[in-house]
C-alpha cells in the first residue's frame, strides 16, 4: 500500500511540476512558431510587434522566467556559455551598432536562432549567416539544463 501511495504522489509531484514550467502544455519551440512572421516594433512585447528583447520577454514569460527588458541587460543574466555549448533555449547576442549588444535571439538548435528582426521581424536565423557571424558576442543560459531540454523537447 505505501508503494503505491508513493508512485501516486510521486505521478502527481510530476504532473504538478509540468503544469506550471510549460505554460498551457506549449513547449519553446511551439511558442516560437506561433510568431514567427510577427511584426517588427520598436519597444514591442505583444504579438502586434516586438523589438528583439521584447521578443524574447514575451517567449519566456510563457514559463514564468523573468528577464530584463533589455537586450544589454538580458545578456548580464544566467550564465555565460561558449557557442559550441550552445542548448536550444539560450540566449545569443550580437553588436549590431557597432558599439554593443544592441541585438538578441533564442537558439533553436542545429545553429539556428529566432529573433526579431528590424527589417522582417520574428524569423529563423543561422548563426553562420555573415552579418550575424561577424557580430556575434556572446551566450547565456537562463534556465538550468534540465528546464530547457524539456521545454524544447516537449511532444503535444
Amino acid at each position: 500500500m505505501k508503494k503505491i501511495f508513493a508512485s501516486v504522489l510521486v505521478g502527481a509531484m510530476c504532473f504538478s511540476f509540468a503544469g506550471s514550467t510549460f505554460a498551457n502544455g506549449m513547449d519553446m519551440k511551439h511558442s516560437v512558431d506561433e510568431v514567427v512572421g510577427t511584426p517588427y516594433k520598436w519597444g514591442g512585447t505583444t504579438v502586434k510587434g516586438f523589438d528583439c528583447s521584447g521578443f524574447i520577454l514575451y517567449v519566456f514569460n510563457q514559463y514564468n522566467v523573468d528577464l530584463p527588458r533589455t537586450s544589454k541587460a538580458q545578456a548580464q543574466k544566467g550564465t555565460k556559455i561558449a557557442q559550441k555549448d550552445l542548448l536550444p533555449g539560450d540566449l545569443v547576442f550580437f553588436n549590431t551598432n557597432g558599439r554593443d549588444i544592441s541585438h538578441a535571439g533564442i537558439y533553436i538548435g542545429n545553429g539556428q536562432f529566432a529573433h526579431s528582426s528590424s527589417s522582417k521581424g520574428v524569423r529563423i536565423s543561422k548563426l553562420t549567416e555573415n552579418y550575424y557571424e561577424k557580430r556575434y558576442v556572446t551566450a547565456r543560459r537562463v534556465v538550468s539544463k534540465e528546464a530547457y531540454s524539456e521545454m524544447s523537447n516537449k511532444e503535444h
